[in-house]
């Protein structure tokens, strides 16, 4: 018989292929509504689907829930945030204690596979930036740990690239 304190409870992992934009879309919507603390993005760019309102709304939420709760986001190109994503840089000007957005230097633009990291137990990996084949996986930190690594190496090889405030004369 076991004592129930002093059995860890086992993660139990779930995978799922993913198959074109929609699928890619749902499971980042999916993975960033299970977001409880850190959420950390690698792409090539930050897509229009980032400025959807119902995403943005979720990630204020996220904010909301935790001041220490935070979002990460690097990113080979950040120069499209303005035309695309203006909902996400209004969010990093009201939350930008909780918001870093980087950019890669150009040792770091040979990585070509974008993924989300949520709370060190899911991902979302997209195999390459110019398609919508990859994995979802929840709650499996084994396997996310290798992206947490990757995410660390990159946000290394990066600068801040937006910052909340815009300074001018």
């Amino acid at each position: 018989m076991f004592d129930s304190e002093t059995v860890a409870e086992e993660p139990n992992p779930q995978h799922s292929p993913i198959f074109g934009n929609a699928e890619y879309q749902a499971a980042v919507d999916t993975i960033l509504r299970k977001a409880s603390s850190r959420i950390r993005i690698f792409d090539h760019t930050l897509g229009k689907e980032f400025n959807s309102s119902e995403r943005v709304e979720g990630l204020r939420r996220f904010l909301l829930a935790n001041r220490r709760n935070s979002l990460q986001i690097v990113l080979h190109d950040s120069r499209t945030l303005d035309r695309d994503c203006p909902r996400i840089l209004r969010l990093l000007r009201t939350y930008g204690q909780s918001i870093s957005i980087h950019e890669t230097h150009p040792t770091a633009k040979s990585v070509y596979d974008p993924f989300v990291i949520v709370d060190d137990r899911s991902f979302v990996h997209r195999f390459h930036f110019d398609e919508m084949r990859g994995l979802f996986a929840l709650d499996d930190p084994i396997g996310t740990h290798t992206f947490i690594e990757r995410f660390a190496e990159i946000w290394e090889a990066s600068s801040p690239a937006v910052s909340a405030t815009t300074l001018g004369l």
